[in-house]
């Protein structure tokens, strides 16, 4: 096909598809978790003393008993093959950010020619899948292959089923042969074990007594785009970068605010619910979906879960729906920025730290100034925001997401903490010295009898933050949509134990040997929660996060940190703030911490390159044949009209001339510099494709968009904005 035969095309099977027909629901209580290995599946198929092993790891975090495995194993086995799995998978999360397994089959081949099934308690606890094939930061050489997986107990076993069969999958960590973490759940088990211990070394020092294990929980809103599977095929930026690297604006586009939370498409809604159904049978709660505010935009929202099953859940949702998204002829963008010139996607992570015994922690309840207990922790946080806010930074950035943040649609590059205004009245109390009370929640008088009075929540939200309390948790808002969520809890987990520890050791300090009432520990904590807003309340901010007055006062008076792009943020991970931090907590040991700042640096070096070649190729291969096309047609009929004795405006020609020489001059310009080597360090060569690649292939773009403007509609051969965002 030439020109846009493809584009009429894609419109047509699109305007011409079947609908999918929308299965019979099942009944909630059928689904619910039915293909996850449940503590309920265990306790029936488990032997009592095996049962209560394995429940006791799994919900107080007490050492694994490994000879309960082969029970276990046995057990799991059974109930894997009664689904229809003829295979299993360690599943684990290297540094890729993606998920990876490996299967390996049930069938034990025996010395008579028969074969059985089996899966021995071995096995279940540990595999061996190739290591050096994986990002390590340099923590293996390639020749050094052996890797581990080791099964995470506290995160269970689902059964993954496709339309080739199904699968037993067990969550896994995944080591080095000489000990290091190469993935995303070893250092998040290890952030949530020490936040558990400093937390419970707190509450103790504050007068708790029977402190049930605290563990971190996360509730990830993902946002997303769909877009016809007919368009996506057509556009190789869409397919090789997930984003449209070319596109003019629509004319409409997302200005009249009318696709947020606004009816949801049938096809979407059916693809949806498909979704849905998948995560119900892995016992991951989906709660909410809606619109977002771009035209081709949603949004599917979990309930809390605890911080390592919710990493592992959000990954699943991830998959879920890309794989999902093909069966209903669409192509799901996890991207954080598929589309210029209108909302990208994001994954707010809501975080908070609890338990059974004391409940959640970030609870301020009805009167916080009283709420010793909140205020100790909420404190901790503001802590570790101002001193850890590179930290945050560092853990959001990706190429990607560099595109959103700053921008009047995400939060800006500067780590701020919103603390609503009753908190932050009373932090600023505590700072005079002179802690009073506040406002408190009020009812709001509507002046309509038939409607009920509303709660009015004590302070506002605000969309400009990037770190928000949003009532009992905050809310990270800068997290990318196409990221793991393990980076930023792992973060917050390492951040919070530090602070707590901190608190603890001030407090300790002043109570000596004594034991203290809960009055005076109140008098003495007080003076340390001062200290910590005196030295760390900068960070606490509740104004505009987008205003340019707020980037001078947090740079210049405030004395935050402005880090703009992932060039600048990640060599903050080789800080030695950062360092001692992970050290320190034994989250991380520095050549752990040191690897990923390679992957991740790495990481972001190929994004670029792969962008910079895309551009070139379609610039030169796509765009510039078809304005040629245009130019020689246009000129063909300016000189036929000028036979007959017609006056033509030529205006428009030279114009694309013009923007057609600038195109393929930009084009071959980016293609020289992608080839450029010769760099001193990582560092340099992340800010050459932050500053050099990424403004050559701007100007590319600018030509394009403006060319896709003047050049005849029937020969532009990629998709437009108006085609992809409203042709559902």
């Amino acid at each position: 096909m030439t020109g846009n035969e493809s584009r009429v095309q894609a419109i047509y099977e699109i305007t011409n598809r079947e609908p999918i027909a929308v299965k019979e629901p099942e009944k909630l209580e059928d689904l619910w978790a039915s293909n996850v290995f449940s503590l309920n599946k265990m306790q029936a198929s488990l032997p009592k003393q095996v049962f209560k092993s394995v429940k006791k790891t799994i919900q107080s975090g007490e050492k694994l008993d490994p000879s309960v495995a082969d029970a276990v194993a046995g057990a799991m086995r059974d109930w894997a093959i009664s689904k229809g799995a003829m295979y299993y998978a360690h599943v684990f999360y290297p540094l890729t950010g993606l998920t990876a397994e490996k299967h390996d089959g049930f069938i034990s081949p025996q010395g008579n020619g028969d074969v059985i099934s089996e899966f021995s308690g071995k096995l279940l606890i540990q595999g061996e899948p190739d290591g050096s094939s994986f990002p390590n930061g340099g923590i293996r050489d390639t020749f050094e292959a052996r890797g581990y997986t080791g099964w995470d107990v506290t995160s269970p076993a689902y059964i993954l089923e496709t339309e080739q069969g199904a699968t037993l999958c067990i969550p896994t960590v995944f080591i080095s042969w000489t000990g290091e973490a190469l993935d995303k759940k070893t250092p998040l088990l290890r952030s949530i074990s020490v936040v558990d211990k400093a937390s419970k070394r707190l509450l103790k020092l504050l007068g708790s007594n029977n402190i049930a294990t605290v563990s971190s929980s996360c509730g990830a809103e993902q946002e997303y785009f769909l877009i016809d599977a007919n368009f996506a095929n057509t556009r190789p930026d869409i397919l090789l970068a997930g984003r449209t690297l070319f596109g003019k604006p629509p004319a409409k586009g997302q200005q009249f605010d009318d696709h947020y939370f606004g009816a949801i498409p049938a096809r979407v809604q059916a693809y949806m619910h498909d979704v849905e159904e998948k995560l119900y049978k892995l016992g991951i709660p989906a709660k909410t979906r809606h619109n977002e505010v771009a035209p081709g935009q949603f949004e599917i929202a979990p309930v809390f879960e605890s911080a390592n099953v919710a990493s592992d859940h959000q990954q699943m949702i991830m998959t879920t729906l890309r794989d999902t998204a093909k069966q209903h002829g669409f192509v799901c963008l996890l991207h954080e920025k598929p589309f210029a010139g209108i909302n990208g996607s994001g994954k707010h992570v809501n975080w908070s730290i609890g338990n059974s015994t004391q409940g959640n922690l970030l609870d301020p309840g009805d009167t916080p100034e009283e709420n010793l207990q909140f205020l100790a922790f909420c404190g901790a946080v503001i802590r570790g925001v101002h001193m850890y806010g590179p930290l945050m930074r560092a853990v959001i950035a990706t190429a990607s997401n560099d595109h959103r943040l700053g921008a009047n649609e995400a939060p800006p590059a500067i780590m701020s903490v919103y603390l609503g205004s009753q908190l932050e009245e009373i932090f600023n109390q505590i700072k005079d010295g002179d802690l009073k009370g506040s406002s408190h929640k009020g009812v709001m008088q509507l002046g309509v009898d038939v409607l009920p009075p509303l709660t009015k929540d004590a302070g506002d939200r605000n969309r400009t933050s990037p770190f928000a309390f949003t009532g009992n948790r905050f809310e990270f808002r800068a997290v990318g949509s196409s990221q793991s969520v393990s980076g930023p809890l792992i973060a917050l987990n390492t951040m919070m134990a530090d602070s707590l520890g901190w608190i603890s050791d001030q407090l300790e300090a002043k109570l000596g040997d004594r034991k203290a009432g809960p009055e005076e520990v109140g008098q003495l904590i007080q003076p340390i929660l001062q200290d910590i807003m005196s030295k760390h309340g900068s960070a606490v901010f509740g104004g505009n996060g987008y205003s340019e007055e707020w980037h001078t006062e947090a740079v210049e008076q405030r004395g935050l940190l402005n880090i703009p792009t992932t060039a600048d943020a990640l060599p903050f991970l080789k800080d030695p703030i950062i360092k001692t931090l992970f050290e320190s907590t034994g989250v991380l040991s520095p050549t752990e911490l040191e690897s990923r700042f390679e992957v991740y640096a790495e990481q972001y070096i190929l994004f670029i390159d792969v962008e910079a070649k895309l551009v070139t190729d379609m610039a030169k291969t796509l765009i510039y044949p078809a304005v040629m096309r245009h130019l020689s047609e246009s000129a063909g009929a300016i000189a036929n009209l000028s036979e007959i004795g017609i006056s033509v405006d030529k205006s428009s020609v030279e114009k694309v001339a013009g923007l057609a020489k600038t195109l393929l001059e930009g084009a071959n310009e980016l293609e020289t510099a992608v080839q450029k080597h010769d760099f001193d360090s990582v560092e340099d060569h992340m800010q050459y494709c932050a500053t050099t690649l990424r403004s050559m292939m701007d100007s590319v773009r600018e030509a394009v968009d403006t060319l896709e403007g003047e050049v005849a509609d029937d020969l532009w051969p990629l998709p437009t904005y108006e085609e992809m965002l409203f042709i559902k």
